[in-house]
């Protein structure tokens, strides 16, 4: 992991690697290391590209994760308004066709003061708005090409990234 961070440093920014070690203070399971690593490169607070590799294989992933409700108001506010609302689903509907999954915290019902019919109620939920590719584990997970892939796949990502920056932005 630590390789792989330093390979996406030049492009992408300094990365963090997450410590192997679980909080067990209050989870009835004590076992005390984490069955994956990740690293995560910050953009924003809560934004970032994210990558992990377990025993399932490799992750790559990006957007926002962890919100403020100042965040979130500037998010629902700028996904309302036609213009950056419309930007968003398009670049959610380009990755989906792409074969990535959009995901995140979401509301089962919609926003308090939002239409339930509202053209874009399906991002109106969101609380959270990332997007991730799980590959397994391929043949080529443990050589050069993991790299490459994970390039790729963060390059795909950024529209998604650059709109959550300027519309919903620092805490």
């Amino acid at each position: 992991m630590e390789a792989l961070a330093a390979g996406l440093e030049e492009e992408f920014g300094s990365a963090k690697a997450f410590r192997p070690y679980r909080d067990v203070r209050f989870s009835p399971d004590k076992s005390p290391y984490k069955t994956h690593q990740g690293v995560v490169v910050a953009t924003a607070s809560g934004m970032g590209w994210y990558v992990q590799v377990s025993a399932e294989g490799l992750m790559t992933a990006a957007g926002w994760y962890d919100g403020t409700p100042g965040q979130l108001a500037r998010y629902r506010r700028t996904v309302d308004a036609p213009s950056p609302g419309e930007e968003l689903r398009r670049i959610a509907d380009r990755l989906r066709e792409a074969g990535y999954v959009i995901d995140g915290d979401r509301l089962k019902t919609h926003p308090r003061g939002m239409a339930p019919d509202h053209p874009r109620i399906e991002l109106l939920r969101h609380r959270s708005l990332t997007v991730e590719h799980r590959y397994g584990a391929p043949e080529w997970l443990p050589t050069p090409e993991a790299l490459d892939r994970v390039r790729a796949d963060w390059r795909t990502y950024e529209p998604l990234l650059e709109w959550l920056d300027e519309h919903v932005g620092e805490g």
